[in-house]
């Protein structure tokens, strides 16, 4: 009984380690599927061709080709066919009012049918065919820019998102560092004042300053969650999958001369692009309008089968079939005097249009122009701050010998932690700066 019951623990022993193996190896699986490692260009990428905006406006691109399909097919003859029975009833005759009445069958047969065949085809209708193709065709050029604007604008959001992740894990690191600096400092100021060479106050300052980078350092997290929860509804992923940045803010800089005296990046604008192909859809639209001025000429043919023969007098009780090829000309009138308004108010919005166009233009080499000078800025900043560490760090360290040599004031060293805490951080904010303005000077060019 003994030996069973030893065999069956170790069976209930074995199958628990098991099951406990498998479950550390899922939740390690789901773990390593849950995380992302992505570069900046890798998740902007990812983003244009994921995102749900993206694709809505790649759609509505599709249906656009559809709708320049249907106008095109416009061109095309059109056919019909028809075909019909009818069965008479007899004929009633009236000779007195509705009195006096006689009914005949109906000649030469009760019976009727017909079926053909006819066709149409557009010779000329003043170039309205011609007009309603462009103005199909622009419209599909707006919903294609819409979809690479609408693409452009979801990378731009998935950078910015992207590089607040870098600079807020290198927030982390910092605070991380600062946070080891505060603990290690608490530890030698109560060291201190055990030996009574320090006052409470100091020990008090020491462990706000430490509750203040601790609190810190939860903002920082909670904020970093925020984002990655922010890049992966940009990116169209799971919302609990960790995107972890494999970019550095300190990675090397991109070249911007190609952005500085050249007036014709702005051509590439998704906002310029637009202001053109509305002039041209509008101008599209006018000579819409001014077609109906002109006649249409069509040709027209058909053939038909018939029961009883009709084109006989007295009708004949036969099948007969024929047809015909001829041409019809019409002209509205009307329109001489109807379009005269909508002439009109097409030429002012071509107007308008241009207006906006040349708006739009000076708005974006202005803005160019102006990124440019701040990507600079931001480079030399970066050279400052570099420096200015550099400083930091070896007043630091200086200013915590005086302090635990009775020669400073703890707010002394206090400000000298916060001034070395300062200057990392403006580094990775000048270094995160200078690919924001990057990735705004590709949307704005209509290279993202």
């Amino acid at each position: 009984m003994k030996t069973i019951t030893r065999k069956y623990n170790l069976a209930v022993i074995t199958c628990t380690a098991l099951l406990a193996g498998t479950g550390i190896l899922a939740q390690e699986k789901e773990k390593q599927a849950a995380e992302l490692r992505i570069t900046i260009d890798e998740a902007v990428s990812y983003a244009k061709e994921n995102n749900n905006i993206a694709a809505f406006a790649r759609k509505e691109a599709q249906a656009a080709e559809a709708d320049r399909k249907t106008v095109l097919s416009n061109a095309l003859p059109n056919l019909e066919f028809s075909a019909g029975y009818d069965r008479y009833s007899n004929l009633t005759l009236y000779t007195s009012g509705l009195s006096d009445h006689t009914t005949n069958p109906r000649l030469p047969t009760s019976n009727a049918a017909a079926a053909g065949i006819n066709a149409t085809f557009n010779l000329y209708s003043g170039g309205k065919q011609h007009s309603a193709e462009n103005e199909a065709k622009i419209k599909k050029g707006l919903a294609d820019l819409n979809a690479q604007d609408q693409a452009g604008s979801i990378g731009f959001q998935t950078a910015n998102v992207y590089l607040d992740l870098l600079q807020l894990n290198e927030r982390k690191n910092f605070i991380a560092d600062q946070l080891k600096r505060a603990e290690t400092r608490l530890k030698n100021i109560n060291a201190l004042f055990q030996n009574q060479k320090v006052t409470r106050s100091d020990v008090l300052r020491a462990e706000v300053m430490l509750s203040n980078v601790k609190l810190s350092m939860e903002q920082v997290q909670n904020d970093l969650l925020i984002k990655n929860k922010a890049l992966n509804v940009l990116m169209n992923i799971e919302e609990n999958a960790s995107v972890i940045p494999t970019d550095s803010a300190g990675m090397p800089k991109p070249d911007l001369s190609q952005y500085i005296g050249q007036n014709n990046l702005s051509q590439g604008s998704y906002s310029l692009q637009r202001a053109d192909l509305l002039i041209q859809g509008q101008q599209a639209r006018l000579k819409t309008i001014k077609s109906n001025n002109y006649p249409t000429l069509a040709l027209r043919t058909g053939y038909n089968l018939s029961y009883p023969n009709y084109l006989f007098f007295p009708p004949v009780d036969q099948f007969y079939s024929i047809g015909f090829v001829g041409a019809r000309l019409q002209y509205d009138i009307a329109s001489l005097y109807k379009n005269k308004p909508n002439s009109q108010a097409a030429k002012l919005r071509i107007e308008e249009f241009q207006i906006q166009q040349q708006a739009v233009k000076q708005n974006v080499s202005q803005e160019i122009s102006s990124l440019y000078i701040k990507y600079d800025e931001a480079l030399h900043r970066i050279d400052v701050n570099k420096t200015s560490i550099d400083q930091a760090k070896v007043n630091y360290k200086i200013v915590s010998t005086k302090y635990f040599n009775q020669l400073a004031l703890l707010t002394d060293l206090l400000d000298a932690d916060n001034l070395f805490e300062e200057t990392r951080y403006n580094l990775t904010q000048a270094e995160v700066e200078a690919f924001r303005i990057y990735y705004r000077l590709q949307y704005l060019t209509g290279k993202l």
